[in-house]
Protein backbone atom coordinates (compact mmCIF):
# COMPACT_ATOMS: atom_id res chain seq x y z
CA UNK A 1 0.00 0.00 0.00
CA UNK A 2 1.87 3.64 -1.17
CA UNK A 3 2.29 5.70 2.02
CA UNK A 4 0.52 8.13 0.32
CA UNK A 5 -2.72 6.45 -0.69
CA UNK A 6 -4.73 8.72 -2.99
CA UNK A 7 -4.31 8.07 -6.51
CA UNK A 8 -5.54 9.64 -9.82
CA UNK A 9 -5.28 7.96 -13.22
CA UNK A 10 -4.98 9.10 -16.78
CA UNK A 11 -5.36 6.76 -19.98
CA UNK A 12 -3.73 7.65 -23.08
CA UNK A 13 -1.41 9.76 -21.24
CA UNK A 14 2.43 9.89 -23.31
CA UNK A 15 1.39 12.88 -25.60
CA UNK A 16 -0.93 15.61 -26.30
CA UNK A 17 -3.88 17.03 -24.35
CA UNK A 18 -3.55 13.77 -21.59
CA UNK A 19 0.53 14.41 -21.11
CA UNK A 20 -0.55 17.86 -20.15
CA UNK A 21 -3.66 16.35 -17.94
CA UNK A 22 -0.78 14.73 -16.04
CA UNK A 23 1.34 17.09 -15.93
CA UNK A 24 -1.43 19.57 -14.27
CA UNK A 25 -2.32 17.05 -12.04
CA UNK A 26 1.26 16.15 -10.90
CA UNK A 27 1.38 19.76 -9.55
CA UNK A 28 -1.94 20.14 -8.17
CA UNK A 29 -3.42 16.61 -6.78
CA UNK A 30 -2.45 15.74 -3.34
CA UNK A 31 -1.93 11.90 -4.19
CA UNK A 32 -0.31 10.00 -6.37
CA UNK A 33 -0.61 10.30 -10.73
CA UNK A 34 -0.16 7.71 -12.86
CA UNK A 35 0.25 8.25 -16.53
CA UNK A 36 -0.68 5.20 -18.43
CA UNK A 37 -0.05 4.53 -22.11
CA UNK A 38 -0.31 1.28 -24.70
CA UNK A 39 3.43 1.77 -25.24
CA UNK A 40 5.57 0.68 -22.78
CA UNK A 41 8.66 2.96 -24.38
CA UNK A 42 6.50 6.24 -24.80
CA UNK A 43 5.16 5.88 -21.36
CA UNK A 44 8.65 5.81 -19.74
CA UNK A 45 9.96 8.49 -22.21
CA UNK A 46 6.76 10.75 -21.27
CA UNK A 47 7.80 9.79 -17.60
CA UNK A 48 10.94 10.81 -17.39
CA UNK A 49 10.39 14.14 -19.58
CA UNK A 50 7.63 14.71 -16.33
CA UNK A 51 10.63 14.20 -13.73
CA UNK A 52 12.98 16.46 -15.58
CA UNK A 53 10.73 18.97 -15.10
CA UNK A 54 10.20 18.23 -10.87
CA UNK A 55 7.56 16.02 -10.99
CA UNK A 56 7.49 12.53 -9.98
CA UNK A 57 4.18 10.39 -11.93
CA UNK A 58 4.07 6.35 -12.03
CA UNK A 59 4.35 4.67 -15.44
CA UNK A 60 1.63 1.74 -15.58
CA UNK A 61 1.05 0.27 -19.40
CA UNK A 62 -2.40 0.21 -20.49
CA UNK A 63 -3.98 -0.56 -23.76
CA UNK A 64 -8.08 0.05 -23.47
CA UNK A 65 -8.12 -2.26 -26.18
CA UNK A 66 -7.03 -5.60 -24.46
CA UNK A 67 -8.90 -6.75 -21.72
CA UNK A 68 -5.68 -8.23 -19.87
CA UNK A 69 -3.94 -4.94 -20.20
CA UNK A 70 -6.88 -3.56 -18.42
CA UNK A 71 -7.03 -6.52 -15.53
CA UNK A 72 -3.21 -5.91 -15.26
CA UNK A 73 -4.09 -2.20 -13.77
CA UNK A 74 -7.08 -3.05 -11.75
CA UNK A 75 -4.92 -5.59 -9.84
CA UNK A 76 -2.29 -2.90 -9.58
CA UNK A 77 -4.30 -0.25 -7.61
CA UNK A 78 -6.31 -2.54 -5.74
CA UNK A 79 -2.54 -3.57 -4.58
CA UNK A 80 -1.22 -0.58 -4.64
CA UNK A 81 -3.84 2.32 -3.18
CA UNK A 82 -7.19 -0.12 -2.39
CA UNK A 83 -9.40 1.87 -5.20
CA UNK A 84 -9.04 4.66 -7.22
CA UNK A 85 -9.73 8.41 -6.57
CA UNK A 86 -9.55 9.89 -10.19
CA UNK A 87 -10.14 8.73 -13.32
CA UNK A 88 -9.57 10.57 -16.36
CA UNK A 89 -10.51 8.22 -19.64
CA UNK A 90 -8.45 10.28 -21.95
CA UNK A 91 -7.19 7.33 -24.82
CA UNK A 92 -8.76 7.26 -27.94
CA UNK A 93 -7.98 7.27 -31.62
CA UNK A 94 -9.03 9.90 -34.86
CA UNK A 95 -10.09 8.34 -37.85
CA UNK A 96 -7.52 10.24 -39.81
CA UNK A 97 -5.38 8.75 -42.37
CA UNK A 98 -8.31 5.50 -42.49
CA UNK A 99 -9.02 4.67 -45.72
CA UNK A 100 -12.20 6.64 -46.54
CA UNK A 101 -13.47 4.20 -49.54
CA UNK A 102 -13.95 1.62 -46.79
CA UNK A 103 -15.65 3.67 -44.09
CA UNK A 104 -17.24 0.41 -42.22
CA UNK A 105 -13.35 -0.02 -41.49
CA UNK A 106 -13.12 3.36 -39.91
CA UNK A 107 -16.31 2.92 -38.10
CA UNK A 108 -15.28 -0.41 -36.87
CA UNK A 109 -11.42 0.75 -35.58
CA UNK A 110 -12.66 3.86 -33.76
CA UNK A 111 -15.79 2.09 -32.16
CA UNK A 112 -13.65 -0.30 -30.87
CA UNK A 113 -11.18 2.33 -29.18
CA UNK A 114 -13.13 5.08 -28.28
CA UNK A 115 -16.36 3.46 -27.42
CA UNK A 116 -15.77 -0.06 -26.18
CA UNK A 117 -12.40 0.60 -24.92
CA UNK A 118 -13.43 3.28 -22.52
CA UNK A 119 -16.35 0.92 -21.58
CA UNK A 120 -14.41 -1.98 -20.46
CA UNK A 121 -11.91 0.65 -18.52
CA UNK A 122 -15.23 2.08 -17.14
CA UNK A 123 -16.13 -1.25 -16.42
CA UNK A 124 -13.05 -2.50 -14.44
CA UNK A 125 -12.29 0.75 -12.38
CA UNK A 126 -15.37 2.29 -11.52
CA UNK A 127 -15.97 -0.42 -8.89
CA UNK A 128 -12.94 0.77 -7.37
CA UNK A 129 -13.10 4.64 -7.29
CA UNK A 130 -13.55 5.91 -3.60
CA UNK A 131 -15.94 8.08 -1.90
CA UNK A 132 -15.81 11.55 -2.98
CA UNK A 133 -13.87 10.19 -6.49
CA UNK A 134 -14.20 11.84 -9.94
CA UNK A 135 -14.44 10.59 -13.05
CA UNK A 136 -13.97 12.48 -16.28
CA UNK A 137 -14.70 10.90 -19.77
CA UNK A 138 -12.99 12.84 -22.58
CA UNK A 139 -15.47 13.12 -25.23
CA UNK A 140 -16.02 16.58 -27.93
CA UNK A 141 -17.61 18.67 -28.53
CA UNK A 142 -18.20 16.73 -32.38
CA UNK A 143 -20.51 14.94 -29.99
CA UNK A 144 -23.12 17.72 -29.63
CA UNK A 145 -23.01 18.68 -33.16
CA UNK A 146 -23.51 15.01 -34.45
CA UNK A 147 -26.19 14.22 -32.20
CA UNK A 148 -28.15 17.26 -34.27
CA UNK A 149 -27.64 15.92 -37.73
CA UNK A 150 -28.83 12.40 -36.06
CA UNK A 151 -32.51 11.28 -37.05
CA UNK A 152 -35.28 12.54 -34.96
CA UNK A 153 -35.49 9.14 -33.40
CA UNK A 154 -31.80 8.50 -32.94
CA UNK A 155 -32.05 11.94 -30.73
CA UNK A 156 -34.68 10.93 -28.95
CA UNK A 157 -32.87 7.36 -28.04
CA UNK A 158 -29.59 9.56 -27.09
CA UNK A 159 -31.29 12.17 -25.44
CA UNK A 160 -33.71 9.62 -23.16
CA UNK A 161 -32.78 9.79 -19.67
CA UNK A 162 -33.81 6.11 -19.00
CA UNK A 163 -31.26 4.49 -21.74
CA UNK A 164 -29.67 1.30 -20.22
CA UNK A 165 -26.09 1.18 -21.01
CA UNK A 166 -27.42 -2.43 -22.90
CA UNK A 167 -29.43 -0.51 -25.05
CA UNK A 168 -26.70 2.30 -25.91
CA UNK A 169 -24.25 -0.94 -26.51
CA UNK A 170 -26.89 -1.81 -29.52
CA UNK A 171 -26.87 1.48 -31.15
CA UNK A 172 -22.95 1.93 -31.57
CA UNK A 173 -23.05 -1.76 -32.73
CA UNK A 174 -26.01 -0.64 -35.57
CA UNK A 175 -23.90 2.14 -36.57
CA UNK A 176 -21.02 -0.15 -37.51
CA UNK A 177 -23.54 -2.75 -38.99
CA UNK A 178 -24.86 0.14 -41.12
CA UNK A 179 -21.94 1.40 -41.97
CA UNK A 180 -21.13 -2.29 -43.35
CA UNK A 181 -24.24 -2.04 -45.48
CA UNK A 182 -23.80 1.30 -46.87
CA UNK A 183 -27.27 2.41 -45.04
CA UNK A 184 -26.08 3.88 -42.25
CA UNK A 185 -27.13 7.57 -43.80
CA UNK A 186 -30.77 6.04 -44.61
CA UNK A 187 -30.98 5.21 -40.97
CA UNK A 188 -30.24 8.65 -39.69
CA UNK A 189 -27.07 8.27 -38.47
CA UNK A 190 -24.25 11.61 -39.33
CA UNK A 191 -21.02 11.11 -41.58
CA UNK A 192 -18.49 11.01 -38.66
CA UNK A 193 -17.55 7.80 -37.15
CA UNK A 194 -15.24 9.44 -34.60
CA UNK A 195 -18.51 12.07 -33.66
CA UNK A 196 -21.10 8.99 -33.24
CA UNK A 197 -18.28 7.29 -31.01
CA UNK A 198 -18.06 10.57 -29.37
CA UNK A 199 -22.11 10.76 -28.76
CA UNK A 200 -21.38 6.98 -27.23
CA UNK A 201 -18.99 8.38 -24.87
CA UNK A 202 -21.43 11.21 -24.22
CA UNK A 203 -24.43 8.84 -23.53
CA UNK A 204 -22.48 6.53 -21.43
CA UNK A 205 -21.04 9.23 -19.07
CA UNK A 206 -24.68 10.04 -18.65
CA UNK A 207 -26.12 6.51 -17.81
CA UNK A 208 -22.74 5.99 -15.66
CA UNK A 209 -23.44 8.92 -13.69
CA UNK A 210 -27.61 7.91 -13.39
CA UNK A 211 -26.19 3.95 -12.21
CA UNK A 212 -23.73 6.10 -9.37
CA UNK A 213 -26.22 7.90 -7.73
CA UNK A 214 -28.91 5.25 -7.67
CA UNK A 215 -26.07 2.76 -6.11
CA UNK A 216 -23.58 4.74 -4.31
CA UNK A 217 -25.64 8.09 -3.72
CA UNK A 218 -23.52 8.67 -0.11
CA UNK A 219 -20.54 8.44 -1.99
CA UNK A 220 -20.52 11.69 -3.58
CA UNK A 221 -18.75 10.58 -6.59
CA UNK A 222 -19.02 13.13 -9.69
CA UNK A 223 -18.65 11.50 -12.87
CA UNK A 224 -18.89 13.96 -16.39
CA UNK A 225 -17.61 14.06 -19.89
CA UNK A 226 -16.23 17.24 -21.15
CA UNK A 227 -14.70 18.56 -24.30
CA UNK A 228 -11.40 19.98 -24.41
CA UNK A 229 -12.00 22.42 -27.15
CA UNK A 230 -9.99 22.03 -30.29
CA UNK A 231 -6.38 21.04 -29.65
CA UNK A 232 -2.66 21.44 -31.06
CA UNK A 233 -2.14 17.73 -30.70
CA UNK A 234 -1.32 14.84 -33.46
CA UNK A 235 -5.15 14.09 -33.72
CA UNK A 236 -6.62 17.54 -34.08
CA UNK A 237 -3.20 18.67 -36.10
CA UNK A 238 -1.09 22.00 -35.65
CA UNK A 239 -4.08 24.68 -36.99
CA UNK A 240 -6.15 24.22 -33.95
CA UNK A 241 -6.87 27.43 -31.63
CA UNK A 242 -5.56 26.03 -28.07
CA UNK A 243 -2.27 24.45 -26.63
CA UNK A 244 -2.96 20.82 -25.01
CA UNK A 245 -2.11 22.92 -21.30
CA UNK A 246 -5.37 24.94 -22.55
CA UNK A 247 -7.03 21.85 -23.21
CA UNK A 248 -6.16 20.37 -20.09
CA UNK A 249 -8.26 22.81 -18.25
CA UNK A 250 -11.80 21.67 -18.35
CA UNK A 251 -10.82 17.98 -17.91
CA UNK A 252 -8.71 18.86 -14.45
CA UNK A 253 -11.54 21.21 -13.19
CA UNK A 254 -14.23 18.32 -13.47
CA UNK A 255 -11.07 16.11 -11.78
CA UNK A 256 -10.22 18.12 -9.46
CA UNK A 257 -13.73 19.17 -8.01
CA UNK A 258 -13.70 20.26 -4.13
CA UNK A 259 -14.73 17.31 -1.91
CA UNK A 260 -18.12 19.03 -0.66
CA UNK A 261 -19.12 20.00 -4.61
CA UNK A 262 -22.61 18.77 -5.42
CA UNK A 263 -22.18 18.76 -9.30
CA UNK A 264 -21.52 18.93 -12.35
CA UNK A 265 -22.65 15.10 -12.44
CA UNK A 266 -23.74 13.31 -15.56
CA UNK A 267 -22.91 16.36 -17.74
CA UNK A 268 -21.65 17.37 -20.47
CA UNK A 269 -18.71 20.35 -20.13
CA UNK A 270 -16.88 22.73 -22.12
CA UNK A 271 -14.93 25.46 -20.92
CA UNK A 272 -15.89 24.71 -17.69
CA UNK A 273 -19.23 24.96 -18.07
CA UNK A 274 -22.62 22.58 -18.54
CA UNK A 275 -23.88 22.57 -21.95
CA UNK A 276 -26.78 21.20 -22.28
CA UNK A 277 -27.18 17.60 -24.18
Amino acid sequence: MSSRNQVALVTGANKGIGFAITRDLCQKFSGDVVLTARNQARGQAAVQQLQAEGLSPRFHQLDIDDPQSIRALRDFLLEEYGGLDVLVNNAGISTKGTDLTHFYIQAEAAMKTNFFGTQAVCMALLPLIKPQGRVVNMSSMVSLRALKNCSPELQQKFRSETITEEELVGLMNKFVEDTKKGVHEKEGWPDSAYAVTKIGVTVLSRIHARKLSEQRRGDKILLNACCPGWVRTDMAGPTATKSPEEGAETPVYLALLPPDAEGPHGQFVQEKKVEPW
